[in-house]
């Protein structure tokens, strides 16, 4: 597990990117827009496992900065949805997708048990740390 840390840590900010200042936090938020798609903000702060609040400050920061829009849902005007700005996308495309991409190609050489297994451990593992951390899943 430290191994895998440590190599997801050392994977590079792109240059188009580092003025951005961004963090950890900012990482999954961006991994669940790029591959689940636009969703709300509170949606985002479920997969996150934070307050909406948490996911509204973080919304508006990279707001600001360009890296991420807000506008209507067409189906109910109330609600506002998130997505990645078109300026943005393909450098956090390239930059994210590597690693799905390493998952994607070592879990379809397992059978189903297998890949289920590992998916169990890996929860597991994070139970075991969030009730180490106080219930924290972040």
């Amino acid at each position: 597990m430290p191994r895998i840390v440590g190599r997801v840590k050392r994977i590079p900010v792109p240059e188009e990117l580092q003025s951005l200042a961004l963090a950890p936090r900012h990482l999954s938020l961006l991994s669940y827009l790029l591959f689940d798609g636009p969703m709300t903000v509170n949606d985002l702060a479920t997969r996150l496992e934070v307050a909406p609040t948490t996911v509204s400050l973080l919304v508006g920061e990279l707001s600001r900065k360009g890296v991420l829009e807000r506008h209507e849902d067409e189906n109910d005007r109330r609600r506002r949805i998130v997505s990645i700005t078109e300026a943005h996308r393909p450098t956090i495309s390239r930059w994210l997708a590597r690693g799905a991409g390493a998952w994607r190609q070592v879990l379809t050489e397992l059978s189903p048990a297998e890949r289920a297994l590992i998916v169990a451990t890996l929860r597991a593992y994070e139970d075991v740390m969030a009730e180490e951390d106080g219930g924290d899943h972040d």
